[in-house]
């Protein structure tokens, strides 16, 4: 007796790579909804790169088919990118920070080096 494929959904690929976002394991989440761990990679790239478009099930979309709406999770991805860029910026902004306190930690070192010691009381030392 030959073993039937199983045809999955759309909306049941939709929802195992929203659940894949706050996986613990990829593994565990596979073996949970009976499928490989490729095939959730695969199916996460396929949306990454088209959308839910990406996600059709095999065959040619019957005549009346409409567009499959994206679903709420991925609403938040045009936010989480201006998030990470945001991030980016500030992380860019403290290197330069950094730089400019070494630099100062720098000639400061540089000036201490350089200064004389006092000749006797109440004088002031030359930075010479």
């Amino acid at each position: 007796m030959a073993k039937r494929k199983r045809v999955l959904t759309r909306e049941f690929k939709l929802a195992a790579i929203g659940r894949l976002a706050g996986a613990a394991s990829v593994e565990g989440l596979a073996q949970e909804l009976g499928i490989a761990r490729e095939l959730l990679y695969k199916w996460q790239r396929a949306y990454e790169a088209k959308g839910a478009e990406g996600l059709r099930p095999l065959g040619r979309p019957s005549a009346g088919s409409k567009p499959v709406p994206e679903p709420p999770w991925s609403a938040g991805k045009d936010e989480l990118a201006e998030a990470r860029e945001r991030i980016a910026a500030l992380e860019r902004k403290v290197g330069e920070q950094q730089l400019d306190l070494d630099f100062f930690r720098a000639a400061l070192r540089h000036v201490r080096a350089r200064r004389q010691q006092s000749v006797g009381r109440g004088e002031t030392a030359s930075t010479k």
